[in-house]
């Protein structure tokens, strides 16, 4: 019974119509959006119908904005765009913004982590007008200072370059101002590594400048280079001419009797704020933060408090020898100019 029930079945398997699935779609997932739609035309609620391109200064002004941006390539592409706008605006002819305008949103990417943002800011800040950085000295030194004293040697080595570029901009205003030479000083003896004797023994101090350090001693002798500058525009002898007493007198000749160098006790001239050094209305200051206007003055401090430490810095990379020895020897030549000028 078994046997012929099952062969039944096998024959009627032959004249069954099997169910095609032909032409079924598969079963649409859960998460399935539908996107059979058309759009005759997207409709904008704001548009720009101004056929004329915007203007030079709002561009600068938009590139200012974007200095805050969080990609690197944004921010060294905005600054290369400032670069070409000042470099290229005819001579005698003002940048699309005031310096002070343009500064705050620079200063801090003095300390950017990115190389080529610091490169392209190198270049920017040297397009500035030269007669406008020296009002805002006291503004871009602190930014140098902090660069200078940055976790990240690479920061570092570019702080020391644009302390560079503000020394041949506007030296006098970098020793003169608030903090410009007790602070800086300090901050030079902190890279070199030369606040102690033992610590003078290594003027080199590689392990200070990372994997920079280890290429010949060649950021040292950067250092020094602008130890140098810095050391020429602070105590160094200048040259002194009668250009200010001339200018206050009428006839442009000499001053005539009673009258004697009275250039010294009228106003200051070539300068927005003569009288800044009195500090009226600013915090009270100490030692390091003081302004040290004369020669005189800076020679004293530099005497008392750092010629012994950089005095044993100097020998020590005298004794390496090299390019550092060079390096060392350029500074020893400025201070020996200022010691023999005071005695």
């Amino acid at each position: 019974m078994g046997a012929s029930t099952k062969r039944k079945k096998e024959k009627q398997k032959d004249f069954q119509k099997a169910k095609l699935k032909v032409g079924k779609a598969r079963p649409k997932p859960e998460n399935f959006t539908d996107t059979s739609f058309k759009s005759k035309s997207i409709t904008l609620n704001q548009q720009s119908l101004t056929l004329s391109a915007p203007s030079s200064t709002s561009q600068f002004t938009h590139h200012l904005s974007l200095l805050t941006s969080r990609s690197d390539t944004q921010r060294r592409d905005s600054l290369s765009h400032l670069t070409t706008a000042l470099s290229s605006r005819p001579v005698n002819t003002p940048p699309p913004q005031p310096t002070s305008v343009i500064l705050p949103p620079l200063l801090p990417l003095l300390l950017d982590s990115a190389s080529s943002v610091r490169t392209q800011l190198l270049k920017l800040l040297r397009a500035l007008p030269a007669t406008d950085i020296q009002d805002h000295v006291a503004q871009i030194l602190p930014y140098v200072r902090a660069g200078m004293t940055h976790l990240a040697p690479d920061v570092r080595l570019s702080a020391i370059d644009a302390l560079s570029w503000l020394l041949s901009t506007a030296g006098a205003d970098v020793v003169a101002c608030a903090g410009g030479w007790i602070k800086t000083l300090n901050c030079f003896l902190s890279v070199l590594g030369w606040h102690t004797a033992e610590s003078a023994k290594w003027s080199a101090n590689r392990a200070s400048f990372g994997k920079s350090g280890a290429k010949g001693g060649g950021v040292v002798v950067r250092v020094l280079t602008v130890l140098a500058e810095f050391l020429n525009a602070g105590i160094a002898p200048q040259d002194t001419t009668d250009s200010d007493v001339d200018i206050y007198s009428e006839a442009g000749g000499p001053w005539v009797f009673p009258l004697v160098q009275p250039a010294a006790n009228m106003v200051p001239i070539g300068t927005a704020t003569p009288y800044l050094y009195l500090n009226l209305f600013g915090q009270p200051r100490d030692e390091e933060g003081e302004m040290y206007e004369t020669r005189e003055d800076r020679f004293r401090v530099f005497r008392e408090k750092f010629m012994p430490a950089v005095e044993r810095g100097l020998e020590g990379a005298r004794q390496e020898g090299g390019e550092t020895g060079r390096a060392s020897m350029g500074v020893s030549k400025v201070l020996k100019v200022a010691v023999d000028y005071s005695c």
